[in-house]
């Protein structure tokens, strides 16, 4: 509150220092960062002000009586400074605590086109989200799943009472594909541990995948489609 009021009746809290204060953050480089909605070239020990004439009156609102940067304001600003898991721990805290989730997130970034920060949020947003159909999805993972040198498969089999992606009976492999998380509720997210839990139970293995690892990384998928298959054809 003193670096705000320090800075002037148009300024709030912003980037690391407003991601620390909504608790999607931790504050590290030991200074406060406040950011003015005006011209301004004010310098204090402690404080990193910046002048963001362009900052909307809508993306500030207050928290503890705190003038702050909305929890959408604040993502977009610290995603042009953080990159990899801390990016996405934010996210996934600001989700967890009822902030903001990513599906609104990904509405809001356009209200912030052409920021630094949008690009590398909306690159992590779409590697949770991308889904393929069904029929694009299997045309990718055939080609996977033959160079990995498993046998044929079985494709939407239905296997201990649950609909299947990919099933191979003479490894007792099943392989489910993923898109779309932060859409799925608690119940279809207790349903999938449900569902895994069922078929380790009948003795089976069970790999997820997601639909973009499918699409952008089918190495890593060949990898350990590979290995996991030459572990049970040794069992």
């Amino acid at each position: 509150m003193a670096a705000v009021l320090a800075c002037g009746p148009e300024a709030a809290l912003s980037h690391r220092s407003a991601a620390a204060l909504w608790g999607i953050g931790r504050e590290r480089h030991g200074r406060i960062d406040v950011s003015i909605r005006r011209r301004c070239r004010h310098r204090r020990a402690g404080i990193r002000a910046m002048s963001r004439a362009s900052l909307r009156p809508e993306h500030i609102t207050s928290r503890a009586g705190i003038p702050i940067t909305t929890p959408a304001r604040t993502l977009v600003d610290v995603a042009a400074e953080l990159r990899g898991t801390a990016l996405e721990r934010s996210v996934n805290e600001a989700d967890k605590y009822d902030l903001i989730d990513p599906e609104s997130l990904r509405s809001e970034l356009e209200a912030f086109a052409g920021e630094p920060g949008v690009k590398p949020l909306r690159a992590l947003l779409d590697r949770h989200t991308f889904r393929l159909s069904d029929s694009d999805l299997e045309i990718l993972f055939r080609p996977i799943a033959t160079a990995a040198g498993v046998p044929e498969f079985l494709t939407k089999a239905w296997v201990n009472d649950f609909e299947v992606d990919f099933f191979w009976p003479a490894l007792e492999l099943v392989v489910e594909t993923d898109g779309l998380r932060y859409h799925r509720t608690p119940s279809e997210q207790t349903r999938d541990h449900q569902r895994d839990q069922t078929h380790v139970a009948a003795g089976l293995t069970t790999l997820r995948f997601t639909h973009w690892q499918v699409k952008y990384e089918p190495a890593y998928v060949r990898r350990i489609l590979k290995r996991t298959a030459q572990h049970l054809t040794a069992a």
